[in-house]
């Protein structure tokens, strides 16, 4: 690593400035930094993050392209059970050498530091981050957890609660009433029947 680098995602391109068409290759195994994830899953801190990266240098600075790879472990959305699968990602990201370019170039572009680095931590962040599911699954036609008591589905697919309408639940309770008071004999007299002639 280059005395000036902070980190192994810092790249030093000094060798690639004022020489277009000049290329270089980053092809290393590093440790996988923090906040790569989302709330259900994403690369855990310190786990292996494969990077297969060519660095070109053009006019306007340094072509960073290539795949960036790692593990992806979390849980399901449904019905929580761990998962994990393998992501990789296409890079394609232009460092210019001027903060102030002539043409705006957009969101696309970040900018060589001034100690002649790129930092491409962010901009696999971005990639990577964007490329996880919001609702990841274990499995497609996953039946997740009941949604009144979180029994798991897949023990019994069967598994059901009775469902009362709010709107009578009042009624239930009153039907409930009538019947304990039937059955004790202190039904009021307009609740009974008369006798049949």
């Amino acid at each position: 690593m280059h005395p000036q680098q902070k980190t192994l995602l810092q790249v030093d391109v000094k060798e690639l400035k004022g020489k277009p068409g000049a290329q270089d290759t980053l092809s290393r195994t590093v440790p996988a930094p923090a906040d790569f994830a989302t709330v259900l899953v994403g690369v855990p801190e310190a786990s292996d993050l494969d990077l297969d990266l060519r660095l070109e240098s053009v006019h306007e600075g340094v072509l960073l392209s290539g795949t960036a790879s790692a593990e992806v472990v979390g849980e399901c959305g449904r019905c929580l059970d761990p998962l994990s699968y393998p992501l990789t990602v296409d890079v394609m990201q232009l460092f210019t050498w001027d903060a102030n370019p002539g043409e705006d170039e957009g969101d696309d572009t970040s900018v060589v530091s001034d100690d002649l680095t790129v930092d491409v931590e962010p901009v696999l962040r971005d990639l990577m981050v964007s490329a996880l599911p919001f609702q990841p699954v274990c499995r497609e036609n996953c039946p997740g957890l009941c949604s009144q008591c979180g029994f798991r589905m897949e023990d019994d697919p069967e598994h059901a609660h009775e469902q009362l309408d709010p709107r009578w639940a009042a009624l239930s309770g009153l039907a409930a009433e009538l019947n304990n008071a039937q059955d004790d004999g202190d039904l009021p007299e307009e609740g009974r029947k008369s006798p049949s002639p």
